[in-house]
């Protein structure tokens, strides 16, 4: 059983913890002056937003000081993250936020997509994926082979332009068609984003969902869901297909065996 002293002490943890979390509604645990827990914080809360502030830079600007400081002061308040580690915390932050929108809070729409954006920059970055080419002919027939994806290469959509979204740009409705982009790792370690086709992400899309299909065979499944004609479909998507591999998004193909 502990002792009271222990319990004494647990008791002033619990205290100290809460009201450096919520500084305003929490009062301090007794005999501690207050210029030093003004130091505790300052430090835990700076600490907390100059990591947010580092991975979603448009956010912040966009949303304002006020706006980007009561929803991290919130974050940091009520949210209960999964995770001890500081690389994630960006996916913490899109978990937040993805709460917020259950609960109908008050963000812009384009809130959650634009900070998924920013997100997946640091993610790609820190990814230990590489390709792995054992298995891979890089020169092989992207129609009647099964094509590679490069685990670098990611397909995105949103409803939002967010790429376009800056202080002087929030748009007040979802775009009349997706925003497509893709966001890639090249050898250099340098990600960098793009804009694509609608063909180009279905057929990444279709690529990574379905990897043990020829390309002729995902073509052609793209094109009835198109409505397209499948023999012009399939020429034009051929050429994509050689397109994605010159840039090395598409590896090559599986090898037989």
């Amino acid at each position: 059983m502990p002792s009271p002293e222990a319990e004494a002490l647990r008791a002033q943890q619990f205290a100290f913890a809460a009201h450096i979390r919520d500084p305003a509604g929490a009062p301090p645990p007794p005999g501690i002056e207050d210029r030093r827990l003004q130091i505790y914080r300052d430090l835990f809360y700076h600490s907390v937003e100059g990591l947010l502030a580092g991975n979603f830079p448009i956010c912040r600007r966009v949303l304002g000081h006020e706006g980007w400081h009561a929803r991290v002061r919130a974050f940091y308040r009520d949210f209960r993250a999964q995770t001890p580690l500081f690389p994630e915390i960006g996916r913490e932050w899109l978990r937040y936020l993805e709460v917020r929108r259950e609960r109908g809070l008050d963000d812009p729409d384009w809130l959650l997509e634009l900070a998924h954006y920013e997100w997946v920059e640091a993610a790609l970055l820190l990814s230990e994926a590489e390709p792995e080419l054992e298995g891979v002919d890089p020169h092989g027939d992207l129609l009647a082979g099964v094509p590679v994806l490069s685990p670098l290469a990611w397909a995105l959509a949103y409803r939002y332009p967010v790429h376009r979204i800056r202080e002087d740009f929030r748009p007040d409705a979802p775009g009349e068609a997706p925003t497509t982009l893709l966001v890639m790792r090249d050898t250099e370690g340098e990600v960098r984003f793009k804009e694509i086709g609608l063909l180009a992400y279905l057929l990444l899309t279709a690529l990574a969902e379905q990897s043990d299909r020829s390309g002729a065979s995902v073509l052609t499944q793209l094109a009835e869901q198109q409505h397209a004609d499948p023999a012009a479909f399939l020429q034009q998507g051929g050429t994509l297909l050689g397109q994605l591999r010159e840039r090395g998004i598409l590896l090559g193909t599986r090898r037989a065996g």
